[in-house]
């Protein structure tokens, strides 16, 4: 297409004779041109940029990370921002620090080996030697994880008197001992290692199969894919209740990934996830959790459904379907850092141009909030109204005068700032509220290791047994449970019928291991 069109252009300019010879005429034709010429500059350019970018994606490291990020941005502004009163000249030396091991825990379990000599005598005199101190080194050994049949016995009891008398005699036996999966073999430890094992360390299923018959145990996948549904339906009481206490912060945070489910009819389904709180125990008294949610596509309405009502902040990448929800929506700016990332990745090699100034700018927003990390709600708004407000406002009135190619990099991210500005600038607004929605990406990314290994579900129902062991795992690690001693528990507890005491009791801040 673009050789024909340069083919034409060049022919009507070598054939003089069909030239107009109406002044208005040439100029039209000459602004007519322009403008082609102008579009297939711009096509050009785009396809350079496309180039640049695959390459980067092709071959490139995977991290966003700009450079000088989390130390001082090594920048003119930053210079001339510096006390100028004194030059001085430092000389520092260098040492290299030896590296340091770390010490085992001590609550491990340890056994002491004495190493002693046979002969203690002097070689010198022959005298007996007497001992003068010892020296000691630690050795980390494992033990292979073991394997028991745990045989229950219930011993039944009649009465003798009735029988020899031949009235009716009722035989009385102990109850059947609670277990997760009533008539089946399998113990809260044994589903606990199973369900850890694939939704925390990726491992599926026909591997786990293959680690049984080492110990000469016949698992077959189909009958711990069965313990998994029958696992998770243990957990729905508990998922309900995390679901209604999430529902009740100010802040939530979602995101969504894709999902290959082999029985359904969409190509595509989708993984929802919704969370609150941090990563690890803080002082902080919004509670950690992380939920997942199957749905069959990505309609916002999936999202209107799960949050059933909820007007607090809902932090959020640039999809539209979150804007049917009742919430007030706050940006992200990990997403804006990232389209300007692509924009640099589309420059010339080794020159520097607007994407480097507006993530320099953006770089210094993230500054800030890296010096409020300790600060609690009230103080991180006020520093922001202080520092980070000023900043916003003239990063804005950059993105408003740059004068860039509409559908060029830089254009999309600079039009994905403007058109997202509104929320992108809401984070302000609170103290409870985050920069970024990198708190959803990292809760969602175990997913999307583990969908690496096992690739898909068969069925929407095993989907949404996923959702909710992945919700229950990734909540107890972000209150810093060990996930197979807290699944283990409650899968002893929630055992039977329970109330809503024994529920509570269950949440990860108030449950009671060992």
């Amino acid at each position: 297409m673009l050789v024909r069109l340069f083919d034409k252009i060049i022919g009507m300019i070598n054939d003089v004779k069909n030239l107009p010879t109406d002044p208005d005429a040439l100029q039209k034709m000459v602004l007519s041109l322009q403008s082609q010429v102008k579009n297939l500059t711009e096509e050009k350019l785009q396809l350079i940029e496309l180039f640049r970018i695959g390459q980067q994606q092709r071959f490139g490291a995977s991290s966003e990370a700009h450079p000088a990020q989390g130390d001082l941005f090594n920048e003119a502004e930053v210079e001339l921002d510096a006390s100028e009163d004194e030059e001085e000249t430092i000389t520092t030396t260098t040492v290299k620090k030896k590296p340091a091991r770390d010490k085992l825990p001590k609550d491990l379990p340890r056994e002491t080996v004495i190493h002693d000599i046979e002969d203690k005598s002097c070689t010198c005199c022959g005298n007996d030697l007497h001992q003068m101190g010892d020296e000691r080194s630690e050795k980390l050994e494992f033990i292979p994880a073991q394997v028991k049949v745990i045989e229950h016995i219930r011993l039944k009891y009649s009465c003798r008197s009735c029988e020899q008398e031949g009235t009716s005699t009722k035989i009385q036996i102990a109850p059947v001992p609670r277990s997760p999966i009533p008539k089946g073999i399998a113990t809260a430890t044994l589903l606990s290692q199973i369900i850890t094992s694939k939704y925390q360390y990726a491992l599926p299923l026909y591997r786990q199969e293959s680690m049984f018959k080492q110990y000469g145990i016949r698992l077959s996948r189909k009958t711990m894919a069965s313990w998994m549904m029958k696992s998770a339906t243990r957990f729905e009481p508990l998922y309900a209740l995390l679901q209604k206490i999430l529902l009740q912060q100010n802040v939530i945070q979602a995101d969504e990934t894709t999902l290959k489910v082999i029985n359904e009819d969409k190509v595509k389904s989708y993984m929802w996830l919704y969370c609150t709180g941090s990563d690890s125990p803080t002082d902080n008294v919004i509670p950690n959790i992380v939920l997942y949610d199957y749905q069959g596509g990505r309609a916002g309405q999936c999202a209107v459904d799960y949050l059933q009502g909820f007007t607090g902040y809902l932090q959020v990448d640039g999809y539209a379907g979150y804007e049917k929800t009742s919430a007030t929506l706050v940006g992200c700016w990990a997403h804006a850092r990232r389209k300007f990332m692509e924009a640099k990745t589309a420059q010339p090699k080794g020159k520097s141009g607007k994407a480097d100034m507006a993530l320099s700018m953006i770089q210094k927003l993230y500054r800030i909030e890296t010096s409020l990390k300790d600060k609690n709600v009230d103080e991180k708004y006020q520093l922001r109204q202080k520092k980070s407000k000023p900043l916003l406002a003239k990063l804005y009135q950059w993105l408003a005068k740059a004068n860039v190619v509409t559908k060029s990099a830089l254009g999309k991210a600079i039009g994905y700032c403007q058109n997202q500005w509104h929320k992108l600038s809401r984070y302000i607004e609170d103290g409870n509220l985050t920069i970024d929605n990198n708190r959803a990406e990292r809760a969602v990314k175990p997913f999307v290791i583990g969908r690496k290994n096992w690739l898909f579900s068969n069925t929407a129902n095993g989907a949404r047994a996923s959702a909710m062991l992945y919700s229950i795992i990734e909540t107890a690690k972000a209150n810093g449970l060990i996930p197979f001693d807290y699944i283990a528990h409650c899968l002893e507890q929630l055992s039977g019928d329970v109330d809503e005491k024994t529920i509570e009791a269950m949440l990860p801040w108030n449950v009671k291991l060992g």
